[in-house]
């Protein structure tokens, strides 16, 4: 990874870039994890661990749960970088639907960490092909597959999963007869088997196929 692309709207003026991406569309039970990074322009790039960070980085789905949880630890702590994350229960995916409730985790992280900020001076880099929203007074970018190009949407990415696969294991230990802390809430065939056996429990989203009756 490198930091061209917030380079470029650096120099465009802006003042703060804002990576966004989320994880837990697509599983059958468990929230929806959003988060919004930014990273501090005025940071020193000579920095050994921001160098590792940096040299580590990608998309979320490239790298072992390991590596994810190694570069989370190493993200936690550094000025130079903040972040927010925020989730969406089940019962409100299948109460708006997924779409919404990934922009309502969206827009919940933009206004924890953006608040102090003037929208004038920011711009949102967010994962896919849609902006958030139309009538938000701050600029927006879509970026196809922005998780394997971009810096902070890679860490939005990262911190995302992390966040909710912590949740699916606590989740696990409410419900362990249907093994979240393995399969984190998607549809694998352990998981389906799972389902078909002991029928969805609460945090199961009934809206989706093949729990929808």
């Amino acid at each position: 990874m490198n930091l061209q692309t917030e380079r470029y709207y650096w120099k465009k003026g802006y003042k703060i870039i804002a990576g966004l991406d989320e994880s837990g569309r697509g599983p059958l039970a468990g929230p929806v994890t959003a988060t919004a990074v930014i990273i501090n322009p005025k940071f020193q790039i000579k920095n050994q661990t921001f160098k590792k960070i940096l040299k580590d980085t990608r998309d979320s789905k490239k790298l072992s749960e390991k590596q994810r949880e190694k570069i989370f630890k190493l993200i936690q702590k550094r000025p130079y970088i903040k972040f927010a994350h925020s989730s969406i229960c089940s019962k409100t995916i299948d109460k708006i639907n997924i779409e919404n409730a990934t922009k309502k985790a969206m827009k919940n992280c933009l206004n924890k960490i953006l608040l102090k900020y003037n929208p004038k001076n920011i711009l949102i880099l967010i994962d896919g092909n849609r902006i958030l929203d139309k009538n938000l007074k701050i600029s927006q970018k879509a970026i196809v597959k922005g998780d394997d190009k971009i810096f902070s949407i890679a860490l939005a990415s990262i911190i995302a999963k992390v966040t909710r696969d912590k949740k699916m294991r606590k989740l696990s230990l409410q419900y362990p007869k249907y093994y979240f802390h393995q399969h984190k809430g998607y549809g694998t065939k352990l998981h389906r088997k799972l389902i078909k056996k002991y029928g969805p429990c609460k945090i199961h989203r009934q809206s989706y196929h093949p729990i929808k009756k």
